[in-house]
């Protein structure tokens, strides 16, 4: 299992190591795409039909950024 500790920080991760219980996110899998949608969370690349994966550095930017506005009400 993956904590938030070890996460990359290069390279592309996918979502079950985003969100939590194993990822630093802690939203769920509609809440995290209907932030996708209205651009909260980072756009995600297409590796292949059902490949689906993130940048390592635009997850770290987004936790940095949540960490240093504090929790919000969204």
């Amino acid at each position: 299992m993956q904590d938030h500790q070890t996460f990359p920080t290069t390279g592309f991760v996918r979502l079950k190591q985003i969100l939590s219980p194993r990822g630093p996110v802690p939203v769920s899998k509609s809440t995290w795409w209907a932030g996708v949608r209205d651009g909260r969370f980072p756009k995600p690349l297409n590796l292949g039909a059902r490949v689906t994966v993130w940048r390592a550095e635009d997850i770290a930017t987004l936790i940095a950024e949540g960490a240093a506005n504090g929790p919000q009400a969204r």
